[in-house]
């Protein structure tokens, strides 16, 4: 359709003609009302054109409200406690580490770069890593929920000129719409703080704390142990991630059932099936300081109390070979054996309940006999912190018991809430070969493995042989070639 055709068919002109109407209506509206703003600034007096501007702003105002005036509230995070008046303030330390995770390194301007945490005095450590600072007068954004909030690092000036500081930075300035008060206070802060709190755990070095009479003394725990490297059902391997995962995100579901938050495993199985590198992968993977219980050396139940009573929160506390530390003796042997006291001899009727034939489990001493009035510690002192009274003595622990035998176990310890997950910790399977060939030689297949798999199919062998089978060369050829013979050797049909 050409041009022509179009300007001559009727709808072209219909809308030609709407089109010059609207024209003359606007052009005759815009003459009246210059006509009339002239007559009204020649007739009408300055008063009654003064009062019309003021009806009209104030219909204006109804119909159309004003813009929101944005309100800044700014928080001081003084570097000295101002409250206490004396030592550090721990959020401005905090604070300044949280920060140093959100300064993006790319941005313009100048930052301070340091090593380690430092703050509060700390020392470096000597692998820290690095980490980025705003210098004086510098700023940064950061987002939470929603909302946005602005850090400066400033000096403020201080009464005392002899205080030390020498001028250096003494406080954060956090900015923020002031509407959002509620959420720098209550929720933004103290989140920075926990966040800071769950990185100085994981740059700390994890310690395992011995008892000797009712104190512990701790050193440094450097087990490179880890789930990665555990050689067990993957599948197991997976639910006990799974359930100490969910343990650590339910502080507010325990406190609300009104239960201690705490959460047992019993670890059994033959010697050599890795229990003891099944605890140091748990504690590595929750950061946890483990507390090693040896009940030989605990004097008596008052002492076992102070002692799970110094334990801290987010710790493990371990009693290995649980089986062979107390011996189990009934109620009414207590006559026989006049030296165990009232105390001792009076259990809850939750105990009673659990094991009726042998309630009262003694610490024995080498012939197996309880020993005399303050020379061990019961079993039912034990339970009691578990799940007892003493339970809510602390929070956010783990409580392991190791045991070769479970079937000698006295029953009170099955009892529901008290060993809360059973990990049987058996022979080594074909999975768990593959991960102990993973992590000694970094290799997932092998012209051997199918005789392997058919021989660990057959012959029952712990991890613990399988490694050292495995330590005895670095060529994966050479190992791997003694592991089939000791295999062989084993099931009895070696050439």
């Amino acid at each position: 359709m050409d041009l022509s055709s179009v300007l001559a068919s009727p709808s072209y002109g219909k809308a030609a003609e709407t089109y010059k109407k609207a024209v003359t209506v606007a052009a005759a509206a815009a003459g009246y009302a210059v006509v009339a703003r002239t007559m009204a600034r020649e007739l009408l007096p300055d008063e009654v054109r003064g009062a019309a501007r003021w009806a009209a702003s104030v219909v204006r105002d109804h119909i159309l409200p004003r813009p929101k005036q944005r309100r800044v509230k700014t928080l001081y995070i003084g570097r000295a406690s101002e409250l206490s008046g004396h030592g550090d303030n721990r959020l401005f330390w905090d604070a300044r580490a949280y920060l140093a995770t959100r300064i993006d390194p790319r941005a313009e301007g100048p930052l301070i770069v340091a090593a380690g945490a430092g703050g509060g005095g700390a020392q470096a450590q000597p692998q820290a890593p690095l980490l980025l600072s705003m210098v004086p007068g510098g700023s940064a954004t950061d987002a939470f929920l929603g909302v946005e909030f602005t850090w400066r690092l400033v000096t403020v000036s201080r009464r005392n000129k002899d205080d030390g500081d020498g001028g250096r930075p003494s406080a954060l300035a956090l900015t923020f719409d002031a509407e959002h008060t509620d959420v720098a206070l209550g929720e933004y802060l103290p989140f920075i703080m926990a966040a800071a709190e769950a990185q100085r755990r994981q740059d700390t070095a994890l310690k395992i704390f011995m008892n000797t009479g009712w104190s512990w003394h701790g050193i440094s725990h450097h087990h490179p142990a880890t789930f990665d490297t555990v050689a067990m059902d993957p599948a197991l391997k997976n639910a006990v991630v799974a359930d100490l995962d969910r343990f650590l995100k339910r502080r507010e579901y325990y406190r609300r059932i009104g239960k201690a938050w705490k959460r047992g495993y019993l670890l059994y199985g033959p010697p050599g099936t890795g229990k003891s590198s099944l605890v140091a992968a748990m504690a590595n993977h929750l950061h946890f300081n483990i507390y090693d219980l040896d009940p030989s050396h605990v004097p008596s139940n008052s002492d076992l109390q102070r002692l799970l009573l110094g334990m801290a929160n987010k710790s493990i506390l371990v009693v290995e070979d649980i089986d062979c530390c107390f011996t189990a003796k009934s109620r009414e042997s207590v006559a026989q054996y006049p030296y165990i006291t009232d105390d001792d001899a009076d259990a809850d009727d939750d105990d009673a309940s659990d094991s009726s034939q042998d309630p009262k489990p003694k610490l024995a001493g080498v012939s197996g006999a309880p020993t005399k009035e303050g020379e061990g510690i019961t079993l039912s002192g034990l339970l009691n912190f578990i799940d007892g009274l003493w339970s809510t003595s602390g929070e956010e622990r783990i409580i392991i018991f190791t045991t070769n035998y479970k079937d000698r176990l006295d029953s009170a310890l099955f009892r529901p809430g008290r060993m809360d997950m059973h990990i049987y910790m058996g022979y080594c399977c074909w999975e768990a070969f593959k991960t102990l060939a993973k992590n000694y030689f970094l290799v997932d297949d092998h012209a051997l493995f199918p005789e392997i798999q058919e021989l660990l199919g057959k012959v029952e062998v712990t991890p613990a042989e399988v490694s050292e089978m495995l330590l005895r060369s670095e060529d994966a050829d050479v190992a791997l070639q003694g592991l089939v013979e000791f295999l062989q050797d084993k099931e009895g049909t070696k050439p």
